[in-house]
């Protein structure tokens, strides 16, 4: 078994007994730090500095030199997938991704082709073992992916979108050909998170950020039923570890019990849901990762606290929760925020794990 000096994110995930309650921050390696936008524009754009294991390893450690952080996340993009089946991503100064191909007919799902995570994708996995080295076992390194669905969103919509009306059209009126985009986008997620976990991620999560603009019965049939086969297709075990799996979906509250059925370690919540009600809901079956939401970082050191203390009196005793916040930390908070919110959780959360 490989030693890490600080583990309770690990144990969390899989309900173990911690001293406190571990902590990471959805974006923390980012825009709303300094020494990170320098090292992007030495990089020179996004994609530059995802493709360079040297400068993501950079940006990846940077919060942790700020923040006792109980986790570092592999710095990359959600997009990774679609760049290497050769729809054409940019990214606009100032603008989303866009992609110069987008996903049209059934010729072009037939046309894409399943990445091989070491070579198309070498990049992620040099970053991810770069990384890795660099930690020396301080706290572990969290990989990921996108979720099948919200991958399929942006490669049909041809980039980001309010109304999602092209991939919903797609879902109504050809059904089969987003099924087929789906599994061939699931098929891809379970080679790229599985040689993120031998490159070694010590655990990973699933980014299903759009789910939530699904109808109840189509969450379930179209995103859903792909991520329960990524985490049935998922190595469980590497370096003597278990290796725990996360599905986040932003507006995936009405399903929590659900996606728990999946055999996931832990679900990730959105600040709309109470976690108490999702304890209850969900029982011993999951952990819980949040869900403060992030705008609280824009308060003063006392409201920050406040929220804190609620969010992990709502949680109550023992181990299964990992703080969080319900998504990413937004790029103009202060740099002092993120420090007074990771220094409350691990106060005050050791009383409930006496």
């Amino acid at each position: 078994m490989t030693s890490l000096k600080n583990d309770r994110y690990l144990n969390a995930l899989l309900r173990k007994p911690v001293d406190m309650t571990p902590v990471w921050m959805m974006r923390q390696a980012g825009r709303y730090l300094p020494e990170y936008k320098a090292t992007r524009a030495e990089a020179g754009d996004f994609m530059s500095l995802c493709r360079n294991a040297d400068l993501a390893c950079e940006v990846t450690l940077q919060p942790l030199r700020r923040y006792a952080l109980d986790a570092a996340i592999l710095f990359s993009d959600i997009l990774t997938i679609p760049d290497a089946m050769g729809l054409g991503l940019s990214f606009g100064a100032g603008e989303g991704p866009k992609f110069a191909r987008p996903i049209e007919c059934q010729a072009d799902i037939d046309n894409l082709p399943i990445p091989d995570p070491e070579q198309e994708l070498q990049y992620v996995m040099n970053a991810v073992r770069t990384i890795r080295r660099e930690l020396k076992g301080e706290v572990p390194l969290i990989g990921f992916s996108g979720s099948p669905w919200t991958l399929a969103t942006y490669m049909v919509e041809g980039g980001s979108s309010k109304a999602f009306t092209k991939i919903k059209k797609m879902l109504y009126a050809e059904p089969h050909l987003l099924h087929a985009l789906l599994d061939k986008l699931a098929e891809s997620v379970i080679l790229y998170l599985n040689a993120q976990i031998k490159a070694g991620a010590q655990a990973v999560m699933v980014f299903d950020t759009w789910g939530g603009v699904l109808a109840h019965r189509d969450y379930r049939e179209f995103s859903l039923r792909y991520m329960h086969k990524i985490v049935d297709g998922l190595i469980r075990e590497n370096e003597g570890r278990q290796v725990p799996v996360t599905l986040f979906t932003k507006g995936g509250g009405l399903w929590l019990e659900a996606i728990a059925e999946t055999g996931c370690d832990a679900i990730g919540l959105d600040w709309t849901v109470d976690i108490a009600d999702a304890r209850r809901r969900v029982g011993h079956k999951v952990a819980l990762q949040g869900n403060m939401d992030p705008s609280v970082l824009y308060a003063d050191p006392a409201r920050i606290e406040q929220e804190v203390q609620q969010i992990l009196a709502d949680f109550g005793a023992g181990s299964g929760h990992v703080f969080n916040l319900g998504h990413g930390i937004h790029q103009d908070v202060p740099t002092e925020s993120p420090k007074v919110l990771v220094d409350a959780i691990h106060r005050f959360s050791q009383a409930y794990h006496q």
